[in-house]
């Protein structure tokens, strides 16, 4: 299983890094959305608002699902998912994978997104750093809850909408435990309570799609 989630993993970051999609369409989103939001809050409001964490992982929810949208875009390739149905790679290791480089590519945007927070929200830097874990936990629960909604639509005839319809939902307790634990990160408060969710959450998702991944692939 672990040796099929570094191939799948290494498949999906080498097409990234070839199509450069990520670099020239996904980033620039991801860095205009968060200077429209510091636009939104005004030059007055932007160092004294409590709203920076919130407004950063609005836009995180978006670039999230971006980035998820093109991992099924990967997977929605004519012969791929009939390559690894005939290679009888381990589905639960072809999950652990593609959740492996969506945490991987969302890590990168996230640290973009948290460093564009201290410019443009201008939310302290000690915060941010000290949010820095939190943000890849969570991070890290967004990739495997968006891997496994992304088989659910991937080779169907639905629209693309189909998949935010799916995510928010999931994402939502997620986008609040984040939000909560970057503001006790920035303006001091306990964190522990956010961690329980978090990472009772990644233990539930990785779990659930270890075990119907395939299922899903082949429905």
């Amino acid at each position: 299983m672990i040796r099929t989630a570094w191939l799948v993993a290494r498949k999906d970051l080498r097409i990234e890094m070839r199509s450069r999609v990520l670099l020239w369409q996904v980033t620039p989103f991801a860095v205009l959305a968060l200077v429209l939001a510091g636009l939104a809050l005004g030059p007055t409001k932007a160092g004294s608002s409590s709203s920076a964490p919130g407004l950063f992982y609005l836009v995180v929810l978006f670039v999230a699902l971006a980035v998820v949208q093109r991992s099924r875009g990967i997977e929605s390739t004519p012969g791929t998912r009939a390559s690894v149905s005939t290679l009888g790679l381990d589905p639960g290791g072809v999950f652990l994978g593609k959740a492996l480089a969506l945490t991987l590519e969302l890590w990168v945007l996230g640290a973009i997104l948290l460093a564009g927070s201290v410019l443009f929200l201008h939310v302290a830097l000690v915060g941010a750093l000290k949010a820095l874990p939190s943000v890849a936990v969570t991070l890290g629960v967004m990739s495997t809850a968006g891997t496994i909604y992304g088989a659910l639509t991937t080779g169907g005839d639905g629209p693309v909408t189909l998949l935010p319809l799916l995510t928010l939902p999931a994402f939502a307790p997620l986008l609040v435990a984040g939000e909560r634990s970057l503001s006790a990160a920035l303006y001091g408060g306990a964190l522990w309570e956010w961690w329980v969710i978090v990472v009772v959450a990644l233990v539930a998702y990785v779990a659930v799609g270890i075990a119907v991944y395939g299922v899903l692939e082949e429905s």
